[in-house]
Order: C-alpha cells, then sequence, then structure tokens
C-alpha cells in the first residue's frame, strides 16, 4: 500500500499534537508540518506575565525543537485551499498534494476592527496579554497605577481563551486592594457578552468576586475605538428600546482585547462556514471532519465547533482527530467523537484559581474530586506550574 500523506496547517498546539500522535500510532506516514514561524510560544502564561509573576521569555521557544522527527517542517504560510484537487498552495508558490489535511493554523487577532487601536497599543496606558511583547506592559502599568479608571474590554466575537479578558482584572484588583488603592480605583469592564460566564456554577462565583472588587460591568456592548493620547475609549450597546446607543468613558489604564476570526486565507476558502461571520472552518462538532470534503479535518480556534477555544479543548480534539484520520485513510468509517469539553483557570486573586471545566451543553465536567467552582490554592498551582511543564514537555509530543 503506497504511503499515506498528511498535510497539517499550522504548528501550534493543535498541529504538534496531531503530528504527534498520528506518528505514534502509524510511524510509516508521510507528514508534513506548514507553519511559517520559528518561534512557539505558551500564550497560556501571558496572564501571569501581566500579573507579574510569570517570566515572558519562559513562554517562547524555537519552533523546530517540537517538530517530531519524522515528520518535515515547510516553513513557508498557506496562500489557498483546492480541495477539490487535495492541493494546498503557499505564499512562495509552492503547492503540496494530500491524502488527508489537518487544518489547525489558530485564529486571526483583528486589531484594526478597533479604530486607532493598532496606533496606541503599548503606549498610552494602553495594552493587551494578547500579544507577547505587550504583556510585560500590562504588569508596569498594574505595578505603577495610583489609582483612576481602568478599563478592561472583552470583544463581541468568539475569542481565544475566552477568560483571559477578566483574568487579568481580577488580579489587577487583587494587586490595588493589597497596595491599598482599590478603593481609589474606578473598575470598568466592557464585555460583548451577555453575561461574566456561560456556565452558571462558574458564573456565580465570578458575580462574588466582581462584587468584591467593586467592577461595573458594561455587557452586550461592543469596543469601536480608542484614543490612546485623549484616553478615551468608544463604545456601543442597545438602549431599552433596541436602539445602538454610542458612549464613551475616559480611562487611566486600558487592557484591550481585540476581536478575532479565522485567518483570512480560511475566510476565503471553499473550507469556510458560509453561514459563520467570522469565517470558521466549517466542521462536524463531534468528528471534526469538514461537512464537504471528507479528507479534511479540522481542530483548534480555527473551527466553527461551538465550544470555548481553549488549550483544553485542544487537548480532547487532538485524539479524536487523529483517530478519525486514520479511520479515514483505511477507509473506515469514523467513530472519534468530541463532546465540547473545554477548561478555563479562572484566577480569582493571587494564589487562588477557579478551574471551570465543561462541555458542549455548559454543563460542568469537574476532573478533581473537589469543588472547582470554589477557587483554591492547588488550582492555582496547576495553572501556574503543572500546566506550562505539561505543555512543553507532554501535550506537544503527543504523549498528554
Amino acid at each position: 500500500m503506497p504511503v499515506k500523506k498528511i498535510i497539517i496547517v499550522g504548528g501550534g498546539n493543535a498541529g504538534l499534537s496531531v503530528a504527534a500522535q498520528l506518528l505514534a500510532k502509524e510511524k510509516d506516514l508521510q507528514i508534513s508540518i506548514i507553519e511559517p514561524s520559528e518561534k512557539h510560544y505558551y500564550q497560556p502564561a501571558w496572564t501571569l506575565v501581566g500579573a507579574g509573576i510569570f517570566d515572558i521569555n519562559k513562554t517562547v521557544r524555537n519552533e523546530v525543537d517540537f517538530i517530531p522527527s519524522k515528520a518535515t517542517w515547510i516553513k513557508d504560510a498557506v496562500e489557498s485551499f483546492v480541495p477539490d484537487e487535495n492541493k494546498v498552495v503557499c505564499k512562495s508558490g509552492a503547492a503540496y498534494s494530500y491524502d488527508a489535511m489537518v487544518v489547525c493554523p489558530s485564529i486571526q487577532l483583528d486589531w484594526n476592527k478597533i479604530q486607532g487601536c493598532k496606533e496606541t497599543l503599548g503606549k498610552n496606558n494602553v495594552s493587551s496579554n494578547y500579544a507577547f511583547d505587550m504583556a510585560p506592559y500590562t504588569w508596569e502599568l498594574i505595578k505603577n497605577f495610583k489609582g483612576g479608571t481602568a478599563i478592561f474590554t472583552n470583544p463581541t466575537s468568539p475569542i481565544k481563551c475566552g477568560g483571559a479578558p477578566h483574568k487579568i482584572m481580577y488580579l489587577a484588583c487583587d494587586y490595588w486592594r493589597k497596595q491599598g488603592i482599590l478603593d481609589k480605583c474606578d473598575v470598568h469592564y466592557l464585555s460583548g457578552a451577555g453575561a461574566i460566564f456561560a456556565v452558571k456554577e462558574y458564573a456565580a462565583t465570578l458575580v462574588e468576586v466582581v462584587k468584591k472588587d467593586n467592577i461595573k460591568t458594561h455587557f452586550s456592548v461592543n469596543v469601536t475605538a480608542i484614543d490612546g493620547t485623549g484616553k478615551t475609549i468608544q463604545y456601543e450597546e442597545k438602549d431599552k428600546e433596541g436602539i445602538t446607543v454610542k458612549k464613551e468613558l475616559k480611562f487611566d489604564l486600558c487592557h484591550i482585547v481585540p476581536p478575532q476570526s479565522a485567518p483570512d486565507f480560511i475566510k476565503s476558502s471553499p473550507l469556510a462556514d458560509p453561514k459563520n461571520t467570522y469565517g470558521y472552518v466549517d466542521v462536524n462538532k463531534n468528528t471534526l471532519q469538514h461537512k464537504i470534503y471528507p479528507n479534511i479535518f479540522a481542530l483548534g480556534d480555527c473551527t466553527n465547533a461551538p465550544c470555548s477555544k481553549t488549550g483544553a479543548a485542544i487537548r480532547k480534539q487532538a485524539p479524536v482527530v487523529v483517530e478519525n484520520v486514520l479511520s479515514f485513510l483505511k477507509e473506515q468509517q469514523v467513530a472519534g467523537e468530541y463532546t465540547g469539553y473545554s477548561a478555563c483557570p479562572i484566577p480569582t486573586e493571587y494564589g487562588k484559581l477557579m478551574l471551570a471545566e465543561f462541555d458542549y451543553t455548559n454543563t460542568p465536567t469537574m476532573t478533581f474530586p473537589i469543588n472547582q467552582a470554589k477557587p483554591n490554592w492547588a488550582m492555582w498551582i496547576l495553572k501556574v506550574k503543572v500546566l506550562p511543564w505539561l505543555y512543553w514537555h507532554k501535550i506537544l509530543r503527543g504523549t498528554a
């Protein structure tokens, strides 16, 4: 039987995990990973960097060190997909064919959808933990803050790590409390979501944290512009009659999170869900197989599967994709099922964390024999110490 060719688009958490797991099961597969970046980032730690307790340099390593030895690294970026010909075309002009393809290039940060954002980011007291070079600036702003108005934003679009916009807010408030200045801080949370968290058991805990920190929440709002020099942020919300009203807030510190969507090369491709505003890959939410092209699978942040976009979700999706890709190549029915599992470790203060785990139905799926909706020290250690080690040494190697 001829060697089967598999192309993996994306060398992040999802792509490397899938490649390693595939080769562990079928060492004779011909796997190519298309990934333009020479660096690999552990993004979940950027909140901790922004809170002053994690070294930013420990969140980046060389991509080459994690490419499986039996896989080929194509250091290029995808330009377009030609699924009817089982072909992918790169920006260099090179084209590659495949028997099966796994699409997992993560998500695109649409900074340009907030007017003035790119121009002011990293200065004028405006930062974001969604960028490697910005997270340390977040900490500079938090530790030097002496009081005033602090704004934390969350866009209307789905985003990677949906808890990150408010994780840093809780840690900032706790830091300011310890400095004795929280009563001088007017903290606002501008969120495109309709509530603090989608799962009621975990939301109940966060409502109490918001109350304790005296945070003013603004839900179902859309941040449209930021003026760094003028220290103002503009947003839209609907009034009681459903009419969109434009509003503005002054700030002294702002942590901003950009709207996000599928990468442009997916949005404009035949792989995109035509009914999805954000252009995500159109997959069966359980098998993660493309709805039109059966030899294409996708996982991670780029899909339209209605789950939270987290590393924890990828960890459960990867073995499903591996099982189903191998079944497809053997002309067997795909039987692997992903149930929507995701996890969101939310620090509510320094030294305490709530580990939210849930599935497609927003039902808690707790791993540990404790009430995970109650923040505790053990879960904090999991986030700060255990998970980073697990990521670099096990997850990317396909053994966790």
